[in-house]
């Protein structure tokens, strides 16, 4: 017994802010911004909201995998910048899709998220509890960014990806000779968070009128954007993201010749490439579209799943590794075999 992903589906906002428009804002140009991250432009939502991004890239991924809203059983999406509170996320796509035999929750974990929903299907799924899965990462990450931070307002744009997760109970073909699926490794170091924040706009107490840690009111308090230590996550990620894919590849007994891509959040190319550099892999194994869409958080991995399912990029059989890092601090990484 296995599940496998059998569609993929995404959403891009049609307007887009391009370096040299981020230059009229801020104290930076286009060659600096591409030197260091690699991004050309980024898209940003309009009349879009998390919610609707996230059910439309479910609705392409149904279609892609031929499978009905009635028969998805669960509804996960990650996101941290959901324009509700309640209901959540999930079950608005749960109304738009008409996906009503669905259990539907969020999940919270930044630029790791797609990873971990993934995650949290498959074991729903190997377990017993459910038979289809729709995971979705979408981010209006313009939101919470200071259009004033040069650190920051340069890196994120916004986006949906998802991803159709069934169950097969007559497929014997296992992914590993002793019966298991493969198992991910994932890691948490709440201890390293200040690295990367954004405080919460509701901090603040509506009986007794006091306010927690800041004025609600005043919005152009930094801290509730999103702020990073950008040499922290950077080193972070190049020395936590080999680590947690050789201990993928050790746990499930693959080598990297046996690994077609590597699937990675796409934060920055200069992360990627040391990634595959310390690795020892070429890069042609590390597919990057950041240069369109800058950073979207949970939903980048996805995004980039579907652009590489639609365009032909993924075959049968090919072994694939999913990984992600960012705010927590979390990462981790999954091994996939395209089986469409």
């Amino acid at each position: 017994m296995t599940a496998t992903i059998c569609g993929t589906g995404s959403y891009i906002p049609s307007y887009t802010m391009d370096n040299h428009e981020i230059a009229g804002m801020v104290d930076t140009s286009d060659e600096w911004i591409q030197e260091r991250t690699g991004i050309v432009r980024r898209h940003i939502i309009q009349n879009e909201t998390t919610v609707s991004m996230a059910a439309e890239a479910g609705r392409r991924a149904l279609e892609n995998g031929g499978v009905s809203a009635e028969e998805v059983d669960l509804i996960l999406v990650s996101t941290i910048s959901s324009n509700l509170i309640l209901p959540c996320a999930a079950c608005e796509v749960q109304k738009e899709l008409g996906a009503v035999n669905a259990t539907c929750f969020d999940l919270s974990a930044a630029c790791t998220g797609f990873v971990l929903a993934y995650n949290t299907a498959m074991a729903y799924l190997l377990g017993g509890m459910y038979r289809t899965a729709l995971v979705i990462g979408s981010e209006s990450l313009s939101n919470l960014t200071n259009w004033k931070d040069r650190g920051t307002c340069i890196l994120f744009g916004d986006g949906a990806g998802a991803a159709v997760i069934r169950l097969d109970a007559s497929d014997k073909s296992v992914l590993e000779s002793d019966g298991r699926s493969y198992l991910p490794v994932t890691h948490s170091d709440g201890g390293r968070g200040e690295a990367l924040t954004c405080k919460s706009r509701h901090d603040f107490n509506g009986l007794t009128g006091e306010k927690h840690r800041h004025c609600p009111e005043d919005m152009m308090d930094a801290s509730y954007y999103m702020q990073m230590d950008g040499q922290a996550v950077f080193k972070f990620a190049v020395k936590s993201v080999p680590e947690v894919i050789g201990e993928v590849l050790k746990l499930n007994r693959v080598d990297t010749r046996d690994i077609t891509y590597y699937i990675m959040h796409q934060a920055n190319r200069r992360i990627v490439e040391a990634v595959a550099k310390r690795l020892g892999e070429p890069m042609e194994k590390f597919p990057m579209n950041l240069k369109e869409y800058g950073n979207t958080s949970s939903a980048s991995i996805p995004i980039l799943l579907d652009e590489m399912n639609r365009k032909g990029r993924l075959k049968k059989g090919q072994k694939i590794v999913l990984a992600g890092f960012g705010a927590g601090l979390t990462w981790g990484a999954s091994i996939v075999e395209w089986r469409r």
